[in-house]
């Protein structure tokens, strides 16, 4: 990925300008590079600063949809679940699922195994087996045994979603070559659309850095802002629903691989499993009021919740929040269905358009390809250029694996346009999140590179030291009891 242009050195026009740097975007961008048109990204945070750096960190089929009878989304999902790991090994990996289940509680072993059938049937291969008690404990001896009937034991995948995005960008980048042809820009905001008689323009732009500002103009604008779609007055209502999480230490909660069940309060799916050195656990799926949903934070309901899951699957560990290394949220952007219960909402995405504009609303992780090829095709309405081509591989292949790429802090700090250090420690690696307090212990050998790489001095460095800790302890330290 280049460094950032500066604001004066945009071209006053691009062919197509994509507002939202999250997944969506990254991935609408990586699918216009094939084109030989001039493209600019725009995102007001950080690259992957919402949402798409607080999922569940799941490529996944969505078992659950089955359920629901979104057939159509778990045969997309599960297929695009298969190219990613094919495509992109160092970025997505296979990942051992392990359910239990119990004599006398639903789903019985009948329904979880007809269930994974048709996951099996769909995704073209068989991942899926039952296993006795012995064999369950025998792979994961914490979880509860008292009635145990045995265990599902099947297969889907994980990333680290905040790198997916990074690395759809970087590889678009790629593509576009040198120069100003394709051009991408976080900490940039899009403070309105440029238009008249009812046709957009354009975008007027705010360096959020500087406060400089800028119009510039497009013969396109799509909009994939997640669940901030105020710019467009033509977007559907959108429900945001907030998925909390906490990271535990495997000291702590020491699962193999991922344990999901079925919470005993309202039989929503939970899950805790193995992530960049430490066990991601959740989730919560709830309706999210009144603060941003670019900042939101785990409840202290959430936090109980979740912890009552843990006592019930994992009884002898007798855990705490006071256990974990932090808590973080995310708000999905779901559109309103009318639906009681928020997890009964449909995940699919929906598309809005009208001259000059195409917009983007919900959609899923696992999906963002598939997502990207239909805004692109609805684009190519009114941009015949952005027509999508035979569908070819996302990523180049490469021989260093994610952690070597984390390791190489330099090259992120060169390349990867690292404005603030929670860029740095939350979203270019995930320190934050998987060190005990925000990995403080960490911050001396931070500031020696941010310093000689990004010229920060003292003073610069003090602010964004004390940013960072605020941030994190406001947003992902771990919620406790009162």
């Amino acid at each position: 990925m280049s460094g950032r242009v500066a604001l004066a050195d945009l071209p006053d026009r691009f062919d197509l300008i994509i507002v939202g740097g999250g997944i969506n975007g990254a991935g609408i961008l990586r699918e216009a590079a094939r084109t030989s048109l001039r493209v600019l990204l725009l995102e007001q945070g950080d690259f992957a600063s919402a949402t798409s750096s607080a999922s569940s960190k799941l490529i996944h089929g969505g078992l659950r949809y089955l359920k629901t009878g979104q057939w159509r989304l778990t045969l997309e999902s599960v297929r695009e679940r298969r190219r990613l790991l094919r495509e992109a090994p160092e970025l997505v990996e296979p990942l051992e699922f392990l359910m239990p289940i119990y004599r006398g509680v639903p789903p019985g072993k009948w329904t979880m195994r007809i269930g994974l059938w048709l996951y099996d049937w769909m995704a073209g291969q068989s991942n899926s087996r039952w296993l006795d008690p012995a064999a369950a404990l025998g792979l994961e001896p914490t979880i509860r045994s008292d009635g145990l009937q045995g265990a599902m034991h099947y297969l889907d995948a994980q990333t680290d979603d905040a790198r997916l995005v990074m690395r759809l960008i970087t590889e678009a980048q790629a593509v576009g070559g040198a120069g100003s042809r394709l051009v991408a820009r976080n900490y940039t905001r899009v403070s309105r659309l440029l238009g008249r008689d009812g046709v957009v323009t354009g975008v007027a732009i705010e360096d959020l850095p500087s406060g400089l500002v800028r119009d510039l103009r497009a013969r396109l604008v799509i909009q994939a802002t997640g669940a901030d779609v105020g710019l467009s007055p033509d977007a559907p209502k959108i429900r945001p629903l907030r998925g909390s999480h906490f990271v535990f230490p495997p000291s702590k909660l020491p699962v193999r691989r991922a344990v999901s069940w079925l919470h005993p309060a309202d039989r929503r799916p939970i899950f805790a499993y193995p992530w960049l050195g430490a066990i991601v656990y959740g989730t919560t799926d709830l309706d999210h009021h009144g603060a941003s949903a670019r900042t939101p934070r785990m409840s202290r309901s959430e936090s109980d919740y979740l912890i009552a899951g843990l006592a019930h699957q994992f009884p002898q560990l007798k855990l705490s929040a006071t256990d974990a290394l932090s808590s973080y949220a995310g708000v999905r952007p779901v559109v309103a269905g009318g639906k009681d219960n928020p997890s009964a909402e449909s995940r699919e995405s929906v598309l809005w358009s009208r001259p000059g504009l195409v917009g983007l609303a919900g959609g899923k992780l696992t999906t963002f390809r598939v997502t990207a090829r239909e805004v692109l095709r609805e684009a190519a309405r009114q941009l015949p250029e952005l027509a999508p081509a035979r569908e070819q591989g996302l990523f180049a292949p490469r021989d260093l694996s994610a952690r070597r790429v984390l390791e190489d802090l330099r090259g992120t700090l060169q390349q990867e346009q690292v404005i603030h250090l929670d860029d740095l420690m939350l979203r270019r690696t995930r320190l934050g999140l998987t060190e005990p307090a925000g990995a403080v212990a960490l911050l001396p050998e931070a500031r020696q590179l941010c310093q000689q790489e990004l010229g920060w001095d003292d003073a610069r460095w003090g602010r964004e030291q004390a940013r960072y800790l605020q941030l994190w302890q406001e947003n992902h330290a771990p919620v406790v009891p009162a």
